[in-house]
């Protein structure tokens, strides 16, 4: 616990077997309470290695892709009384050590997001980050600050914590089940009006991290340009997608 808060690390797995003890190893048991691992139909060892290491497991009978793995890890999480929810990809790209950081921006009270923003320290591409990545990175953020008023470092870091209230509150099951869920639910995040804040996070590109490739990587730019310009046109009244309505479906229960 931090704060008297109940933290909650997520997983969300893909073939992880080779990076996922470390990862584990370096979880800060100090503060973290749970530890919930989804696996996507791994077809390594994954599976058996969490459970060795005690993990919370869960695996999906197929592949549901980043975002429906992401939306079983908050379901969980949630139903399994977490306060503050991290995800932590288990390829080591992220170090878990800044786990105490990103809770307590949210157990302060003061946000309702914590990112690990790779851009901020300004070592992305010395930490591994292809050049194209970088450059589309920050071409990408710049356009989604300009639509929905934001002045994030970055959208696209896999590293983030959440309120209990937030996960509750945004209409998630609305959001695509690929990558650009990531993106969708940040864009939700600041249409309902939660803050978020930013901490500065190393990163580490090995052959063992999970990314997407380039063709991927031109649609998930397509769907994140979509959602700013789907948020900007709700900002100004004129259309409210579901993802981005209070009607739409959450993950758990009606209530927030």
């Amino acid at each position: 616990m931090i704060d008297g808060k109940r933290v909650c690390v997520v997983m969300p797995a893909y073939n992880a077997a080779e990076t996922l003890e470390k990862t584990v190893s370096e979880v800060p048991k100090t503060i973290v309470d749970d530890i919930i691992l989804v696996d996507d139909q791994s077809k390594d060892h994954t599976v058996s290695i969490a459970r060795r290491l005690g993990l919370h497991v869960i695996v999906h009978e197929k592949n549901r892709g980043y975002g429906g793995n992401q939306k079983t890890c908050y379901r969980e999480a949630l139903r399994r009384n977490a306060d503050i929810v991290v995800m932590v990809h288990p390829d080591y790209q992220y170090t878990p050590r800044l786990i105490p950081a990103l809770a307590s921006c949210i157990s302060s009270g003061l946000y309702d997001a914590a990112l690990g923003s790779r851009i901020l320290g300004g070592r992305a591409i010395a930490g591994g980050m292809p050049v194209y990545k970088y450059v589309a990175n920050r071409a990408l953020t710049a356009v989604e600050n300009l639509l929905i008023g934001e002045k994030l470092s970055e959208y696209h870091t896999g590293y983030r914590a959440f309120s209990r209230q937030l996960l509750l509150t945004l209409p998630l099951e609305e959001n695509e089940e690929g990558f650009v869920f990531d993106n969708q639910m940040l864009v939700q995040a600041v249409f309902f009006g939660f803050k978020i804040a930013e901490v500065t996070c190393p990163t580490v590109y090995t052959a063992e991290s999970s990314s997407i490739g380039f063709s991927s990587s031109v649609v998930y730019g397509f769907g994140v340009l979509n959602a700013a310009v789907a948020c900007r046109l709700a900002l100004h009244g004129v259309h409210v997608p579901r993802f981005l309505s209070a009607q739409g479906k959450k993950l758990f229960g009606d209530e927030p």
